[in-house]
């Protein structure tokens, strides 16, 4: 993706997220912010030498721009950027590109190739657009609150930003797609991705169980949904350990390793609909196996059987895991202020185009002058006077 020029206008988490796998694919990545203040998450601790963690998360592989959007002339600013750009990402409430004067209809006028990502809570044009949404809100809308958790516990948040991620997954699948697109047809297009959609596709079977067969899909721990025995069982020295061995072609695995052969012949569990209807009494047998085994003992037997299982480990656990860094899950970046900034790595490999990490998240307005030179040609003279115009 070397040479796309992509504005990132967005703020938290979703639009950020999207910019920077974009920007992690080879993509230059402009990220515009308020003069004053910035993105919204560099206001969030906790922070390493006063640099905001959470907003050094979600925007690595970029260089700042400053502009102050209450001046009508740094409007104008951005939309000379917009003329020069191949993709532009916002996630403001919807309705406020077209107060600033750059709304769908304006940009695509005036640059015809542009495409435009809008991140949004509810979409753009239906009743519920203008309503406020996070995360949390989207999770409760779509009905993934009601999912997640134990069965006679509320309804639980899953523990990471997930409708965020997913949305800021989905919007860069619908830029690459606009991006296929546009080389057929030399015109961009706008992408619309919502919190709230992006949850609800999460749902598996829950939709059509409900409206076909009536079936209301509601909490079920960590249990599996659609095999048994899969659930999160305790060993002996206290350690947890997911398993996955259910299915039909599992749980024959499952029983050798329990030492039950006469399982499989047992009514309650030779066929997965069965167990499913018996799911807490193979689970009893499951559980009082784990409890009679050191997670060692437990992890190496599953380990030969086979089965998918693993242990659930901590932060603690993964931040000092080999693999992480072996697997390039955990990198190590430098900051210009922060110094040494243990993040995710990247999760894409790519065999003729690997993905890198260029930039390490920018202090605010960091690249300001270097963006207008390049992009626009302005001079040292001109950069000066939007500067004491307070432009920039």
């Amino acid at each position: 993706m070397k040479g796309l020029k992509v504005l990132d206008l967005s703020r938290f988490i979703a639009g950020p997220h999207c910019a920077m796998v974009l920007g992690d694919l080879g993509a230059e990545i402009v990220k515009v912010e308020r003069t004053r203040g910035g993105d919204d998450t560099r206001s969030l601790g906790p922070y390493i030498e006063g640099e905001s963690i959470y907003f050094m998360m979600f925007n690595r592989n970029k260089r700042s721009l400053s502009l102050n959007f209450r001046n009508p002339a740094a409007q104008d600013l951005l939309r000379r950027l917009v003329a020069e750009a191949d993709v532009l990402i916002e996630n403001f409430r919807p309705g406020t590109m077209e107060k600033m004067g750059c709304g769908w209809d304006v940009l695509h006028q005036l640059n015809p190739r542009l495409i435009m990502a809008r991140i949004s809570g509810y979409g753009q044009n239906n009743s519920l657009s203008n309503e406020p949404c996070f995360d949390g809100i989207a999770q409760a809308t779509s009905g993934l609150m009601d999912l997640t958790g134990q069965p006679d516990g509320p309804p639980s948040m899953a523990g990471t930003f997930v409708a965020d991620y997913a949305s800021a997954l989905y919007a860069c699948v619908g830029i690459l797609a606009a991006l296929e697109r546009r080389h057929h047809t030399g015109k961009g297009q706008m992408v619309d991705v919502s919190l709230v959609g992006s949850a609800t596709s999460l749902l598996m079977t829950a939709i059509p169980e409900y409206l076909v067969n009536g079936r209301k899909v509601s909490r079920m721990g960590n249990r599996d949904r659609y095999a048994a025995p899969g659930n999160t069982f305790r060993a002996k020295d206290g350690v947890w350990i997911h398993m996955v061995g259910g299915n039909d072609a599992h749980f024959p695995r499952f029983v050798r390793m329990v030492g039950r052969p006469e399982l499989l012949q047992d009514p309650r569990f030779s066929t997965l609909e069965a167990r499913m209807k018996n799911v807490e009494a193979i689970e009893a047998i499951a559980a009082e196996w784990f409890a009679s085994h050191s997670s060692d003992e437990a992890l190496a037997a599953l380990s030969r059987a086979e089965l998918p299982s693993a242990k659930v480990q901590t932060v603690a656990d993964i931040a000092s895991s080999a693999y992480m860094r072996e697997a390039g899950h955990i990198v190590d970046i430098t900051h210009p202020k922060a110094g040494n900034l243990p993040m995710q790595g990247l999760p894409i490999r790519m065999s003729e185009s690997p993905t890198s990490i260029e930039e390490a998240p920018p202090v605010l307005g960091q690249h300001t002058s270097e963006v207008l030179s390049e992009w626009l040609k302005m001079s040292p003279e001109e950069i000066s006077q939007a500067k004491a115009a307070e432009i920039i």
